[in-house]
């Protein structure tokens, strides 16, 4: 998809930069670990002037968790049931230049979940 991304980033695809970026987005905060949660690097020793602070090398550095094939899978297919959502709503709302656009963004990411089953 980076490469995708890359490739409507220099044909200028409006369309497939804003779908791709989103479904990249949704990735990447599906791989943040929630707050709270340790993070890794650091000397564990903390900070006398906040509690619960790393120190060191690698301190602001979080964990990332490590999707499958199946998360990745799920993320791309909400993000393409949302858009269609949206163009059903838009085109409900006469507002149809709306519903075409969103509409387009879903088709592109659902290349994406075709590509998987062929």
């Amino acid at each position: 998809m980076r490469d995708d991304l890359k490739a409507a980033l220099k044909a200028r695809d409006r369309v497939a930069v804003a779908a791709l970026r989103s479904a990249l987005a949704a990735i990447e905060n599906a791989e943040a670990l929630p707050a709270g949660e340790a993070v890794a690097g650091g000397s564990g020793s903390g900070s006398e002037h906040v509690a619960g602070a790393a120190l060191g090398v690698g301190a602001t550095e979080a964990e990332r968790r490590h999707l499958t094939e199946a998360d990745v899978r799920a993320i791309v297919a909400k993000e393409v049931r949302d858009r269609t959502e949206a163009a059903e709503e838009y085109a409900r709302l006469d507002r149809p230049d709306a519903a075409a656009r969103v509409q387009a963004e879903a088709e592109v990411l659902g290349r994406y979940l075709a590509a998987d089953r062929g």
